[in-house]
């Protein structure tokens, strides 16, 4: 895991002296809010429906059992007791107090964590694969290039005011479970026949009103041209990105009006004049970062476990955590576990305090004090031997943790929506508890199989529903919440936009309209077949006539 160096330390230090400053202005009255807005926002704080919520950096979704302590404690100092974990593989507190925040950040600093470029319209925190450096179908760890790129865009000054906000995902995996094809720039690690490292770089995917999946402008870059061909992608769009309508600054809009192959063109000519500026640091500091994500020195162990099989014959429950909730670790008789955060009645995403201190105690004991966060809004303990795996669930399940639901229909992508958010048209939360407690059984759930259920409270699309096998979408409807269903989304490597079914529903219909969907489904599905191959196989019209059927 990265360590600040004493660079890092003193950034750190000296934008929490910077906002403590700022804050005692606001409270003095010498700022006013419109003055204070985009100082907070560039600390990551928003002004939301009910109070301000911070937004804190998780980069690249990798985090220690100390640094999570620190998050607990702040839960319970500062907030209401519990955290919640975004997307973007950060997490938020939803009630600080404005006079309190620099203190927060204070107690952040001293763990080597922040808020900065968390909001605004800068390069935001680079997210990656939950299972990065530790799983079985890697081309290579992609974290050490997030890091190079955390410190590269870090109030980088050339791209700290770009049209709008901006994104970058990067996988190694073979697997997408980065959803890079839906980011502003979109990063896979690739070899070349040589067996040399380099990406795959896709540019203008995005979701919000306009949902674009990103185009590939360059087949292998490779890997010492990282960052000087970021840099070349970034100053075409600072230049050329629409600033007077933020509808249209993203540079997915950029890229569809020029064509990829155009924006391709201009960033290699723009990348033939700076390439030799020395941009992209030397191999000896590539090195140097590398070595901080240095494998665990984990034993060779046998992957038949025979305890563990022999309690999974007589728990359907852990069978099924076995089943959904463990990825394969590519050191033999150890897994990653994925700890789900949506349990029966919960909220998607939410921690709270003694969670996520039963989490890091965890992380202490069983997964060399690592932590990760999925985009998917679930916790992950990585480097897990098999033959710990019944005690890890027993404390689970003992403290709310235990569901067995990754990757089925329940474990959904769920936004804030209008009970926190100033931006949604709709809520989005009792939508997604009402669904999961429709199919509150889990026998049921595993029957149905994999579906990426996600639900957004409005168009900006926060809770992913362009990219779910079944994705709902909130709008305002002549002042009415009203559900839009859409089909066939998906944010993995085969990456594809969901279509929208037909006419929306109330917060009652919807959950009607879903159970119809899956039992078109289970109707038609082949043997093996899962929901989106069946959708793609016979298409909206089956899935149309059920859920509008007048009876």
């Amino acid at each position: 895991m990265y360590a600040y160096d004493t660079f890092d330390r003193n950034i750190i230090d000296a934008r929490v002296a910077e906002f403590r400053d700022q804050v005692e202005r606001r409270m003095k009255g010498e700022l006013t809010e419109e003055e204070f807005r985009p100082l907070r926002l560039m600390n990551g704080l928003y002004l939301q429906l009910h109070a301000y919520m911070l937004r804190v950096a998780v980069p690249y979704g990798t985090m220690s059992s100390k640094q999570m302590h620190r998050l607990a404690d702040i839960a319970t100092k500062y907030d209401k007791g519990y955290g919640h974990f975004t997307t973007r593989q950060n997490i938020q507190y939803n009630w600080p107090k404005l006079v309190e925040t620099p203190d927060i950040l204070t107690e952040l600093a001293e763990v080597e964590m922040h808020a900065h470029q968390t909001s605004g319209n800068c390069i935001r925190n680079t997210t990656t694969d939950q299972f990065a450096g530790a799983t079985r179908d890697e081309v290579e760890d992609p974290r050490p290039y997030a890091e190079l790129i955390r410190q590269w865009s870090t109030f980088h000054p050339e791209f700290s005011f770009l049209p709008r906000k901006f994104k970058i995902a990067i996988t190694g995996a073979g697997q997408d479970r980065a959803a890079v094809k839906w980011h502003d720039i979109g990063l896979i690690l690739r070899k070349n026949d040589a067996g040399e490292t380099g990406f795959e770089v896709i540019v203008g995917g995005g979701m919000g009103r306009t949902p674009v999946i990103g185009k590939t402008i360059r087949e292998f870059l490779p890997e010492a041209d990282l960052l000087s061909y970021l840099e070349a992608i970034l100053r075409v769009y600072n230049e050329q990105g629409r600033r007077d309508n933020k509808y249209k600054a993203r540079i997915k809009i950029l890229v569809e009006a020029l064509g990829a192959e155009e924006y391709a063109r201009l960033t290699e000519a723009e990348w033939q004049k700076i390439k030799d500026q020395h941009i992209d640091v030397p191999a000896e500091e590539v090195a140097r970062i590398k070595a901080f994500f240095t494998p665990p020195p984990l034993p060779v162990l046998s992957d038949d476990v025979p305890a563990v099989d022999e309690f999974a014959n007589q728990n359907f429950i852990f069978k099924t955590w076995l089943d959904n909730n463990t990825n394969p670790h590519k050191v033999l008789g150890h897994v990653n576990v994925t700890i789900s955060l949506k349990p029966h009645d919960g909220i998607p995403g939410d921690a709270t305090d003694e969670q996520m201190h039963l989490v890091a105690d965890l992380a202490e004991k069983y997964s060399q004090s690592e932590i990760r966060v999925s985009h998917e809004q679930n916790l992950i303990l990585p480097h897990v031997a098999k033959q710990d795996l019944v005690e890890i669930w027993k404390i689970l399940d003992a403290n709310g943790l235990g569901s067995a639901n990754v990757g089925l229909l329940t474990d959904m992508i769920v936004c804030p929506g209008m009970d926190y958010c100033a931006l949604a048209n709709a809520r989005s939360i009792p939508i997604g508890q009402a669904i999961a407690d429709r199919f509150d059984d889990i026998r049921r759930l595993q029957d149905i199989g994999p579906l990426k259920l996600k639900i957004s409270g409005c168009i900006n699309s926060c809770g992913h529903h362009h990219a779910g096998h079944i994705g709902i979408l909130g709008v305002d409807r002549r002042g009415e919440e009203n559900y839009q269903i859409s089909l066939g989304g998906s944010g993995a490597e085969d990456a594809t936009k969901a279509a929208l079914l037909g006419p929306g529903f109330d917060e009652h219909g919807i959950v009607d309209a879903v159970e119809k969907v899956v039992a078109v489904y289970l109707g038609e599905r082949e043997e093996g077949e899962e929901f989106l191959a069946t959708y793609r196989r016979i298409g909206a019209a089956p899935f149309k006539e059920a859920v509008y059927d007048a009876d």
